[in-house]
């Protein structure tokens, strides 16, 4: 799939990819396993560090909306820093959303993921 920015989904990091497969389904054990022990999730300002934390983070998050998401761009800053943005419809104040996930990668892991409104 091509995105609005020309980055084809396979063109991610298989550590992005996989993350992104379990996040969209909502499974947040699936999910947690692409991040370092010691990885911090930011979430609209609220921080989340270690993978237990993050799996918590992960499960809980939205879990009382019905929502659907959507890829709809995806971009890689340098080596290791990757940005993919998700468009959310549903339940929760507002019903939409684009937001950016902001992935640092090192050795194939995430250590660190930043979920900001698009374009902030």
């Amino acid at each position: 799939m091509t995105h609005q920015n020309g980055l084809r989904s396979d063109a991610l990091p298989a550590t992005v990819r996989g993350f992104l497969a379990a996040h969209l389904v909502r499974d947040a054990g699936t999910a947690s396993s692409f991040f370092a022990e010691d990885a911090v999730a930011v979430d609209q300002g609220e921080s989340f560090r270690g993978r237990e934390r993050i799996h918590a983070f992960l499960r809980d998050a939205g879990a009382e909306f019905e929502y659907t998401t959507e890829q709809i761009g995806a971009a890689r800053v340098d080596d290791g820093h990757w940005v993919v943005t998700l468009r959310l419809e549903g339940t929760f104040p507002g019903g939409v959303a684009e937001l950016d996930y902001r992935f640092t990668i090192r050795e194939d892991v995430v250590t660190e993921l930043v979920i900001a409104n698009h374009g902030s």
